[in-house]
């Protein structure tokens, strides 16, 4: 008796550990975020970067039950705010709103990154795109892509278009048109997307392949012509302009990206929720509405899909950077 007793015993003292157990794993699993999700954004304030991360922060917050506040870490072209991820304790806690620069064509462009876009992040998931546009100064004849090579051709000085600095996406656009195209363009790098489109309103450069949101009132009012965007679907901010395969130049996509990292090493179910969290805030037709304002395509994919996309870009940026023998402004 006393033996069936103890056995009896030791089997329910078994159970409930192992329930115990069970409980507190779960518990585990459920219980990221601990504490405050933060967002570094390596721009300025005010861009696209760091309006999008704005949005989501507003939303997300909620529904991880944490506060998620932005946090504006600017400098070399998004590597600095990047960097601070990459070494970061890996607990999901802290995220970068990374894009082309700092994690596709950073690699190529510095020789000694401090971080390695690919091993050193974990991603969470593509938040959007934002396509650019090839717009040229109405006094510039060419009304299409064609006619804007022809003229590219025939030319004794080549045609200048501008762009927000040396290596940036607006800059690459127009190394990967020269390239594809076969003609000579200058560059005429500026100190930010603005003082180049003064420029071009002004006529003082032929054209530029910008960020849409940074010319699609200027295309509206009638002050710059659009030949093409440089996606592979046409926007709806522009429906009428063509894509640039559309247009006769298949292979000169380049579109602007934003997606957000966390370090790499963090637990599977930490990046699984943010994912899952995050995907929901940018489904909702208010955010997509505010990332419509900013001229961005909301996405919200699975991590695996995102990393696709980051090596992809890397492959691609790289190729067009040492045929374009790009080098960082000094």
């Amino acid at each position: 008796m006393r033996t069936r007793r103890t056995a009896l015993f030791l089997s329910l003292t078994s159970a409930m550990i192992a329930a115990l157990f069970t409980v507190q794993v779960s518990h585990a699993q459920q219980s990221f975020p601990t504490k405050t999700v933060q967002i570094i954004v390596p721009n300025p304030p005010g861009g696209a970067t760091d309006v999008l991360a704005r949005v989501l922060a507003a939303e997300l917050g909620p529904r991880l039950k944490q506060s998620v506040v932005v946090v504006n870490r600017a400098g070399a072209s998004g590597t600095i705010g990047s960097d601070m991820v990459a070494k970061a304790s890996p607990d999901g806690h802290l995220m970068v709103m990374g894009h082309a620069a700092s994690h596709a064509t950073s690699p190529s462009m510095y020789s000694q990154l401090p971080y390695d876009p690919v091993k050193s992040f974990a991603p969470v998931t593509l938040v959007a795109v934002v396509t650019n546009v090839l717009v040229v100064n109405p006094q510039i004849p060419a009304k299409s892509v064609k006619e804007l090579i022809q003229l590219a051709k025939t030319r004794s000085t080549p045609l200048v278009f501008g762009s927000g600095g040396t290596g940036a996406i607006t800059h690459l656009a127009g190394e990967i048109f020269k390239q594809t195209a076969g003609v000579n363009l200058t560059h005429a790098p500026y100190k930010g997307s603005s003082q180049a489109m003064a420029d071009l309103l002004g006529g003082h450069i032929s054209l530029m392949f910008e960020n849409l949101p940074g010319a699609v009132t200027h295309i509206r009012s009638g002050k710059l012509r659009p030949l093409a965007v440089l996606s592979e679907k046409r926007s709806s901010a522009v429906p009428d302009v063509p894509t640039i395969a559309e247009a006769g130049l298949a292979g000169a996509e380049a579109v602007s990206w934003f997606g957000l990292f966390t370090t790499a090493g963090t637990p599977k179910e930490a990046i699984n929720t943010l994912n899952r969290e995050i995907v929901a805030v940018i489904r909702r037709p208010d955010v997509q509405a505010k990332f419509a304002d900013v001229g961005a395509e909301p996405v919200g994919n699975s991590p695996e899909e995102f990393g696709r996309l980051v090596q992809s870009e890397i492959k691609k940026w790289g190729a067009v950077i040492r045929e374009a023998g790009v080098k960082p402004a000094s």
